[in-house]
């Protein structure tokens, strides 16, 4: 096999592409309000409720939108990927929100991309994409420039259940790219499945351990319908209908969005400013979502277009 160090030339997407990829990043984008909504609106120390209140009223709308249950395997197929990208995810990433500053906690999260492309390789049997590696790490890079800084704190809970969060919804993507969608479900109902049953999952340990806020206001209640409908319901119809078209890697690039939105959001609600360090972080960020997206030619030319070619 001949080896080369020049950057290899990357083939530019096509129209309905470029049309899936924008509607696809709405999803990471919107997910980046769960900071500044979960620390402005929600009632603090019930970050399982929150979880909750996201999932479970949004997946029965869902159930309600496409009026179709599980099948067969599905059936376990649709707890186990509710689970990871719901059940587990949701209470994580509130838990990592709540004991860390926001930074922290996205600068784990955009750890993802990288998950997701070593496990491509390992449970899908694709070939290492080097292109989209090396963009998610540039990726990761940016982001810690714009989120961290110098009074930065750590704690121990909040940064394993930041990173278990990115392995459990890493791990979910996976399988959904493996697993597929049922014929004729819509992304909707796929969504749907998903909440229902991660919220399932919340539903007993919420009410044993949490149980539910003694108040909760008007802007609380706002916030949940806000993560619940906007941030569950739709940011997961348009994430799954994505996952099913795009290349599961460059997919997952898109999850920068996230922090950036959240750093954004600091800016323009919170009263802060970015550094020149952070700016150029953010355009680092930003520069590692769009080229994430491009296929360099020497793969899209490979003679293994299924399992074999990189995503």
């Amino acid at each position: 096999m001949t080896t080369t160090t020049a950057t290899p030339p990357v083939s530019t997407a096509s129209g309905p592409r470029i049309a899936m990829t924008a509607a696809t990043a709405l999803a990471p984008a919107v997910w980046g309000t769960t900071y500044f909504v979960t620390t402005a609106f929600l009632p603090a120390d019930h970050p399982m409720f929150a979880a909750l209140m996201r999932a479970l009223p949004a997946g029965l709308i869902g159930l309600l939108i496409a009026r179709r249950l599980p099948r067969g395997d599905w059936w376990w197929k649709a707890a186990v990927l509710g689970t990871l990208n719901i059940g587990l995810f949701f209470p994580l990433l509130f838990v990592a929100a709540a004991r860390l500053p926001g930074g922290v906690a996205a600068t784990l999260g955009a750890t993802q991309p990288i998950l997701i492309t070593v496990l491509a390789v390992v449970v899908l049997g694709e070939r290492l994409s080097h292109w989209r590696l090396t963009w998610g790490i540039v990726g990761v890079a940016g982001v810690g420039l714009v989120v961290l800084g110098p009074g930065v704190g750590f704690d121990l809970i909040g940064i394993l259940a930041g990173i278990g969060g990115a392995a459990a919804m890493g791990t979910g993507v996976i399988l959904i790219k493996r697993w597929g969608r049922p014929p004729r479900l819509s992304a909707v109902g796929f969504a749907g499945w998903q909440l229902t049953a991660g919220g399932l999952v919340l539903l007993v340990p919420t009410l044993l351990f949490e149980g539910v806020p003694e108040t909760i206001d008007g802007a609380g209640s706002l916030g949940y319908l806000w993560l619940g409908v906007i941030g569950g319901l739709l940011a997961y119809t348009l994430w799954f209908r994505g996952l099913g078209s795009l290349p599961v890697t460059a997919t997952a690039l898109l999850g920068l969005l996230s922090p950036l939105v959240a750093a954004a959001l600091g800016v323009a609600f919170a009263g802060e400013t970015l550094t020149l360090v952070q700016i150029v972080g953010f355009a680092l960020a930003l520069a590692a979502l769009a080229c994430g997206q491009l296929t360099p030619r020497s793969h899209s030319r490979s003679t293994h277009p299924s399992k074999g070619s990189p995503s």
